[in-house]
């Protein structure tokens, strides 16, 4: 099968980072929600919406895992563009500045777009890419990453698409090139022929990357598995700690500046660079390096690097927040080891449970990512009330390096 005539898997790797850039939309909420505001909504109904989206996404993610292989990953993509698109454009037509449409339409429907969608990319570029498994995933979800940011800056700074069309038309126009972005890169969204493997690589060499499993698991059996739950506990701990950080880059650096003897104006400016440049770039580079460290270094010994480097940081972030260059190291390696978790817990999953099955399986291990975004941002909001964010860090640097112990622990699975 080796010289069978078959697409160029390059294009592959063009789909799917285009696919991945348009659903990287979800993170570009924050560039609306200062107009909605302005409209009269609270600042908890702006994070309703983006709520409703996230959770929407993950459920959604498992209902499109088990249907990958009925419906086949192209008309999945399809799917998902279809919807993530209309959503946003019924927004723009008929939403308005109405809570319940743009909760519905963005939140429900749009999120559920995403859902449909973000696996696609990552379960077909490993089937064409079993060599490069950490790499094209990196690759894929590193567009997911890198989208938010282009999303913002065309909406805001770059391209001024609220100032001078309004938020509804903004809307619209996004849901249109949403669509035609997945439908583009969904043409290349296809399976290679059964038994295809590029030339010179032979399946076994994979044993080289860490903890990889000979058998493929269906997700009732990955469920009943020591190893699902291992992973997806390290995921939920480093998923949280880096969401929580994500919250409070502005906010918890301002005050430590502050208190340094800042100026308000001048800890606003630089909180401000540590999120948007150092913390929002380590976090699309993150994606792509660790996820092709781990085709060298083994999925599993990249994890414990990751989680380990990452919990040290994080406790040490109370320290570093008050000083500008520690304040923008601390951001950039927080934000490097968060974006890692995209490449590595995807890659972790095929190799722990089968690399065929990953559509279907990763998506469960993803519900972990919902359970951090919930129980981290939280944590640190009420610290946070409580004049206490050196606890939240410290917390969640530790819940990090408890992962680290049950990375350790993962060991190949058996039928």
């Amino acid at each position: 099968m080796e010289n069978q005539k078959v697409m160029n898997r390059g294009l592959v790797v063009v789909g799917a980072i285009l696919i991945q850039l348009a659903l990287g939309a979800i993170y570009a909420w924050s560039v609306f929600t200062p107009s909605l505001t302005m409209e009269g909504w609270s600042k908890a109904d702006t994070q309703w919406v983006f709520a409703i989206g996230l959770a929407s996404f993950a459920v959604f993610m498992v209902f499109a895992g088990k249907k990958l292989a009925t419906w086949g990953p192209q008309k999945l993509a399809w799917l998902g563009g279809l919807v993530l698109g209309i959503g946003y454009i019924l927004a723009g037509i008929i939403g308005g500045f109405s809570f319940w449409a743009l909760l519905i339409f963005i939140g429900l429907i749009g999120g559920a777009g995403i859902g449909f969608a973000y696996v696609v990319p990552i379960a077909v570029g490993m089937r064409w890419f079993p060599d490069k498994k950490g790499m094209i995933t990196g690759l894929a979800v590193a567009g997911f990453g890198f989208g938010a940011l282009l999303w913002v800056k065309l909406a805001g700074s770059w391209g001024h698409l609220i100032e001078s069309l309004g938020l509804s038309t903004t809307f619209t126009v996004y849901g249109i090139a949403f669509a035609a972005m997945v439908i583009i890169g969904g043409l290349w969204m296809k399976f290679p022929p059964a038994g295809w493997l590029p030339a010179g690589f032979k399946s076994k060499q994979a044993n080289a990357a860490g903890t990889v499993s000979e058998k493929e698991f269906s997700s009732s059996e990955m469920l009943k598995k020591v190893q699902f739950y291992l992973i997806f506990f390290t995921f939920v701990f480093s998923a949280g700690a880096g969401l929580m950080s994500i919250g409070l880059m502005k906010l918890y650096p301002m005050e430590a500046l502050m208190a340094n003897g800042y100026t308000e104006i001048e800890a606003s400016a630089i909180a401000g660079s540590a999120m948007a440049i150092f913390f929002s770039l380590a976090n699309g580079i993150g994606r792509i390096l660790w996820g092709t460290l781990s085709d060298i270094l083994g999925r599993k010994l990249s994890i414990i690097l990751m989680t380990a480097i990452q919990g040290v940081v994080v406790i040490l972030f109370t320290y570093m927040a008050g000083n500008e260059i520690l304040l923008y190291i601390g951001a950039t390696l927080i934000g490097f080891n968060f974006g890692g978790n995209f490449a590595l817990f995807p890659t972790i999953t095929a190799d722990t449970f089968g690399a065929k099955n990953v559509g279907l399986n990763y998506p469960w291990v993803f519900l972990a990512y919902g359970v951090g975004g919930i129980f981290g941002p939280i944590l640190g909001g009420k610290m946070g009330d409580a004049g206490n964010f050196a606890m939240a860090f410290t917390i969640l640097g530790v819940a990090v390096l408890i992962g680290t112990v049950l990375t350790i622990l993962v060991k190949p699975a058996k039928k």
